[in-house]
């Protein structure tokens, strides 16, 4: 058992809701029902791709390590009279990243307060020598739900970099799609950033208009299992004064939802579909707080 907290916090709804021990989240919300409805949203059989490539050349913040790739085998070696068993040879690499690089779920384990994970669990789980004991990414399931993008784009005359997304901002962007978020979804947010910034610029990592705490509480109100966008941090940067990542803080550890981040989105959006099959499978790197993605909305 965990040392789960035995009265669990007002203002983490989700501890509990499926179990002492749950180290999911809201992803248990997604059932052979949900699937099963999630692929009649596909009309056109049209496969878009929502992540970065990843490699050396990934834009990443500065306080990452870059992506780096070593070559076990190559072509070097033959040149240098490596066996050929019947003229047979082979290529074979290394690659080193950060769990967060490039487009990435985070963990329910990635963030925490007063010492507690999401659902109680103990921050003490997590160790140098052992990685996240409690919530690491391979407890987070494949992802196969009917995928919403809520287009929060700016007018270009009237662009702020910092600007917010609160639940009014979502509720009206529903509205304009013509579609319901309903329990079980994945909500996607096309705020337009990385196309203006520049993923490999210093002003993409430095501020980005996001998600605020009303806006992610209104998410997890509807019952979503996993919040994406095409920024580096989901939430609106800087964080207010006296707050740090507010949005990571009420998503992952009080209500369970994991986040894609470094999404790309402009083809989808360009697309005008706002409903489509969204399917994202985490490599299950044990212990680990976050893992490449590479999702992938069906239309």
């Amino acid at each position: 058992m965990s040392a789960v907290s035995d009265e669990l916090q007002p203002e983490s709804p989700a501890w509990g809701r499926w179990g002492r021990d749950d180290e999911q989240g809201a992803t248990n919300l997604i059932d052979a029902l949900t699937v099963l409805g999630a692929t009649r949203t596909v009309t056109q059989g049209r496969v878009y791709p929502l992540a970065q490539p990843l490699g050396p050349g990934t834009p990443m913040p500065q306080h990452r390590k870059r992506p780096e790739r070593y070559m076990a085998r190559d072509g070097g070696d033959y040149a240098a009279g490596a066996r050929r068993p019947g003229g047979f040879q082979f290529a074979e690499d290394v690659v080193s990243f950060s769990s967060h690089s490039g487009t990435h779920v985070d963990a329910l384990c990635h963030v925490w307060r007063d010492d507690l994970l999401y659902n109680g669990h103990p921050a003490s789980s997590i160790r140098s020598t052992t990685g996240a004991q409690r919530c690491g990414v391979e407890k987070l399931p494949p992802v196969a739900t009917r995928g919403v993008l809520l287009d929060l784009g700016q007018d270009p005359d009237d662009y702020h970099d910092a600007r917010p997304f609160g639940a009014g901002d979502l509720e009206g962007a529903a509205k304009r799609a013509g579609v319901a978020i309903t329990s079980g979804d994945a909500v996607l947010l096309y705020t337009g950033w990385m196309a203006r910034a520049g993923a490999d610029t210093p002003r993409y990592f430095a501020t980005e208009p996001g998600l605020d705490v009303s806006g992610a509480r209104w998410l997890a109100d509807q019952g979503v299992v996993i919040v994406g966008a095409d920024n580096y941090a989901i939430e609106a940067q800087p964080s207010a004064p006296g707050t740090a990542f507010p949005v990571h803080q009420l998503l992952l550890r009080e209500r369970g939802i994991p986040v894609i981040e470094n999404m790309v989105l402009d083809d989808l959006a360009r697309a005008g579909v706002a409903t489509f099959f969204f399917v994202a499978v985490p490599i299950p790197l044990v212990g680990s707080t976050a893992s490449p993605v590479a999702p992938v909305a069906i239309i």
